[in-house]
């Protein structure tokens, strides 16, 4: 750490000014473009081959029990452990995702359909749906 420098990770995220957060370098599109390229890589040399080897299910029982896990660490009030189980969750959700062949862009293109309505409005509307299907 610089002297000097508050340590940003044992701060409340809501107490950060903007400019201070630090810039992320790495983004869920170049994690996509990773799952992607380790998907061909051979089950020797990738743990990502290795869990669309064993299928789609396989691939939602390791992402449900990072969420679970995530969820844990939130309740538990560890930053850290928050931090490092949400980078679990994301690059379990995009495995899942690529073992079914969803893009990222058409996760995308869903929340922007939905960005028309708050959120109270498009769960009720699913809510309506499911009842009257």
């Amino acid at each position: 750490m610089e002297p000097g420098r508050k340590d940003l990770e044992d701060l409340p995220r809501k107490d950060l000014p903007r400019k201070d957060l630090p810039m992320p370098s790495f983004t869920i599109r170049d994690l996509e473009r990773r799952v992607q390229a380790r998907a061909r890589e051979s089950a020797e040399g990738s743990y990502t081959r290795k869990l669309l080897d064993r299928g789609v299910d396989h691939c939602a029982k390791k992402f449900g029990e990072e969420a679970v896990e995530a969820a844990i660490a939130a309740v538990g009030e560890d930053r850290k452990s928050l931090i490092r189980e949400a980078a679990d969750v994301l690059y379990h959700l995009l495995v899942m995702l690529h073992a079914r062949g969803i893009s990222l862009d058409e996760v995308e293109a869903e929340l922007g359909a939905r960005s028309h309505q708050s959120g109270l409005e498009e769960k009720a509307a699913r809510k309506k749906a499911q009842t009257s299907g």
